[in-house]
């Protein structure tokens, strides 16, 4: 598979045939990694693919390999990149790193202005983020349209986003402003010099945030999603 080449691209019209492989293996994805992500419907990516807001790789031959779409709130304001999902077997390839410069160059054309920003519990995704620019910052600094922050709901640490008042969670906010923002060789270089740090900083929030489920689940109470999460973290 790594020796077949990969094509990341604008999805068009011809493409929306993939639609279901790629709602599914978006679900199945969040299933293995016990984490929730706003569900989206095949419709939903083929509305995305004609509105020329999405990005698709694939093989030379047909095969699909990734993708990725934009999401707009607060009037345009804002930008997100969403969905980012690569097939299993072409994961650790590269391609999720050609595919987030693809969708975010993407986004800097159909909107300059925009800000774009992300959330996160990866690491690695984290570093794509870096190296195009992004910036750690606070959950203020992000959209407060309800209906970005509604999406949260279908994820397992919905309830640790509410309680925290939506000002911090498992996630780590990154954010590109393009009027105020560091050129990608200081950011990557900022990751690079704080990488063991960030990453103490996402086991600090998996054990802060999540010891009070723990303590739940030790007593009975139930948090059985959350269980399945901290169990995929730490097992």
């Amino acid at each position: 598979m790594d020796n077949q080449e990969i094509i990341v691209r604008v999805a068009v019209s011809e493409d929306k045939k993939y639609s279901t492989i790629i709602t599914d293996e978006m679900e199945s994805s969040a299933k293995a990694r016990g984490t929730g992500i706003a569900k989206r419907s095949p419709e939903y990516i083929e509305k995305k693919i004609d509105e020329g807001k999405a990005v698709i790789a694939l093989t030379k031959g047909g095969d699909w390999v990734g993708f990725c779409y934009i999401e707009t709130w607060s009037h345009n304001e804002y930008v997100a990149n969403s969905g980012l999902i690569v097939s299993p077997n072409f994961r650790k390839s590269g391609v999720a790193k050609k595919i987030k410069q693809t969708i975010f160059n993407l986004s800097r054309k159909l909107y300059p202005q925009a800000k774009i920003f992300g959330l996160t519990t990866g690491l690695a995704v984290m570093k794509i983020n870096s190296e195009l620019g992004y910036e750690p910052v606070t959950y203020s600094e992000l959209t407060q349209d309800e209906q970005f922050w509604a999406g949260c709901k279908s994820c397992v640490n919905y309830e640790i986003l509410m309680s925290k008042e939506r000002k911090n969670c498992m996630c780590t906010a990154m954010l590109y402003d393009p009027k105020d923002h560091y050129e990608p060789e200081e950011t990557k270089a900022f990751f690079e010099e704080n990488q063991s740090s960030l990453e103490r900083l996402l086991r600090f929030k998996q054990w802060k945030f999540l010891k009070p489920f723990r303590r739940k689940e030790k007593n009975g109470g139930g948090g059985s999603s959350l269980k399945v999460f901290f169990n995929s973290l730490f097992h």
